[in-house]
């Protein structure tokens, strides 16, 4: 399986401490009339560290049911304990996800023996396809190229990495040395059209979880190639997927937009703090201006 497209890194919306299923229902079904290609259930924009594992296996199940098949599933299971990782990916498959996002392991730090292995047993543990999750403004470490390349090459479900370090020049580190169909996808909104014109595959995008039908379009323009049709989307919509980014720490800005649309709560756990008033009214003038109050 070849990871392309758009796919939406799912908030997971709570009320009153609890996961508010309605609401994550009727956030999914806004994803696939926008047109998505997929959605990614409990990864960073999810709040994953938040989550207990029957919590975190429930939001997998509720994401897998509301979808139907009407999209893929790539259910975030990665942890930075690779037992804790394998016991969530093997989870998420009796599910039945159609892929798993495995971030790299935060805080522990491992060397890139260390990832290579990590990787290899989560491999090893699944038959899903598995999109590797490189983040190093989050786990202080990234995913080399060379050792996603070792991966490909030695574990056949390992077909796809999300690329979130913001350099332009991993992409094309990473299309040197990958397989020809090995997919690559761009963490940062605001950067799918470089990516992309590098040879990124698609987007995970947290946007989208906002203005699903606009990021589907851009994607699909710059995967067509019809790069002055996107690039009028970029300069059109940049400031809302920069402005999603910078008023606070993700999922903070994206969970507080939704809310304001009345689609859920605006509730975050701990250690997440709620958006301040002023950055609030930022982001609800900055919403009116995109006529989406």
């Amino acid at each position: 399986m070849r990871f392309s497209g758009t796919y939406t890194a799912l908030i997971t919306p709570f009320r009153n401490g609890e996961i508010d299923a309605p609401a994550y229902q009727s956030l999914i079904e806004r994803q696939i009339a926008g047109g998505v290609d997929g959605i990614v259930p409990v990864g960073t924009t999810g709040e994953s560290p938040t989550l207990d594992t029957d919590e975190h296996i429930e939001v997998i199940r509720l994401a897998v049911e509301f979808a139907a098949g009407r999209c893929e599933v790539v259910a975030g299971t990665g942890a930075n304990s690779t037992s804790e990782a394998i016991e969530l990916t093997e989870a998420a498959e009796q599910l039945g996800v159609t892929g798993s996002l495995q971030v790299c392991p935060y805080y522990n730090k491992p060397s890139q023996e260390g990832l290579y292995l990590h990787f290899k047993a989560i491999a090893e543990s699944t038959n899903l396809p598995i999109m590797l999750y490189s983040v190093p403004g989050r786990s202080s470490i990234e995913i080399a190229p060379d050792t996603a390349a070792r991966l490909a090459a030695d574990c056949p479900t390992i077909t796809a990495i999300k690329e979130a370090g913001g350099s332009v020049d991993r992409i094309n580190q990473l299309v040197q040395a990958m397989p020809a169909d090995f997919g690559i996808l761009c963490g940062d909104d605001p950067l799918t059209l470089p990516f992309v014109s590098c040879g990124a595959t698609g987007l995970v995008s947290v946007a989208s979880n906002l203005i699903p039908d606009v990021i589907v379009k851009l994607v699909k323009a710059c995967l067509s190639g019809n790069f002055p049709e996107a690039l009028a989307l970029q300069k059109q919509y940049y400031p809302l997927m920069r402005g999603l980014m910078s008023l606070d720490v993700n999922p903070v800005p994206i969970k507080t937009a939704v809310a304001l649309q009345g689609h859920c709560t605006a509730d975050l756990r701990l250690p997440l703090a709620p958006l301040s008033a002023q950055n609030t009214a930022l982001l609800t003038t900055l919403l009116q201006s995109f006529k989406l109050l």
